[in-house]
């Protein structure tokens, strides 16, 4: 059985561009924002950064998701420099996106409810319908990608997210899909969708009604970013199972602030009788130096 790989990062934070902020945005949320940055960009490095992505490249997986947080004020500065950084990843069609709270941030559409008409030039990113909609579902190899939008415009101090209700109809409806069923069902979204995950002002509003459909529909992965740190948790699955959550720390981050930039390769492999297997190999700063290695690897079994 040929084995399918993903490879997962989260956050990566792309130093903002000369022009990403201007006077307009002194009344905004992004004031805030732009303060917060200059103490994160001693944490957010961009050396740490391209050496993660030189590793993902030189590991040669077969598809890239990314959970959000590209950008750090969501100007339109700032989504067209994302956007050349994500053509310099490869074809859009290996490589999927999230959006996260800082890549809406102060926008006056929703998102999550399916609006931002910010993320059009990510269109390429966020699936296969040519259009900025959520959730859209990618099928590559035995996988299939169900990519959800969490970011929203939230108020000063505030980074929750929402999937709102539209999305979470369109997603029932997937999950639904016997189209899907023998499928690796991975879900990808910005913020935890566990409580305890991370504190209430950045949690999910809406994550007990998108855990009563993975409860009702199942899935096989949950993966996310926000936290900033890796997190490998659970939610409950149909008939008492679990399905596992894993979240990355920031792509960017170096060592202090942050939990050191790291970034997982998800092994995806077909089982003779039905159903897959799954391993995931974690990749990361090293102790002693900016330079990236393996840091262990473990059966997706033993999460759940």
């Amino acid at each position: 059985m040929s084995i399918y790989r993903i490879a997962h990062l989260s956050d990566p934070h792309l130093p903002p561009p000369r022009g990403a902020f201007g006077w307009k945005d002194v009344f905004t949320k992004r004031l805030l924002s732009r303060i917060a940055w200059r103490k994160k960009r001693k944490v957010h490095r961009p050396e740490v950064l391209a050496a993660l992505v030189a590793d993902v490249k030189a590991a040669g997986p077969d598809h890239v998701v990314i959970s959000g947080d590209l950008t750090n004020f969501a100007s339109h500065t700032e989504i067209a420099a994302a956007t050349k950084w994500l053509e310099s990843l490869g074809p859009a069609s290996d490589c999927t996106v999230s959006p996260g709270n800082h890549d809406a941030l102060s926008d006056k559409g929703r998102a999550g409810a399916g609006g931002g008409e910010r993320f059009a030039p990510w269109t390429p990113w966020l699936g296969d319908a040519d259009e900025v909609q959520f959730p859209q579902v990618r099928v590559r190899g035995p996988v299939a990608i169900f990519n959800l939008c969490s970011a929203v415009p939230t108020a000063p101090h505030l980074a929750t997210g929402r999937l709102g209700e539209d999305q979470l109809q369109r997603l029932d409806k997937a999950l639904a899909d016997p189209a899907y069923k023998d499928l690796f069902r991975l879900v990808v979204l910005h913020h935890p969708p566990h409580k305890g995950a991370v504190s209430k002002r950045k949690s999910l509003d809406d994550q007990e009604a998108l855990r009563a459909l993975l409860a009702k529909h199942g899935a096989d992965l949950i993966l996310h970013g926000h936290a900033h740190e890796t997190i490998i948790g659970s939610v409950p699955g149909p008939r008492g199972s679990a399905i596992p959550v894993l979240g990355v720390p920031s792509a960017s981050s170096g060592r202090g602030g942050h939990s050191p930039a790291r970034w997982h390769v998800i092994e995806v492999e077909a089982k003779p009788q039905g159903g897959h297997n799954a391993r995931i190999v974690v990749r990361g700063v090293e102790a002693d130096g900016d330079g990236l290695s393996e840091l262990g690897r473990y059966s997706l079994a033993d999460v759940a």
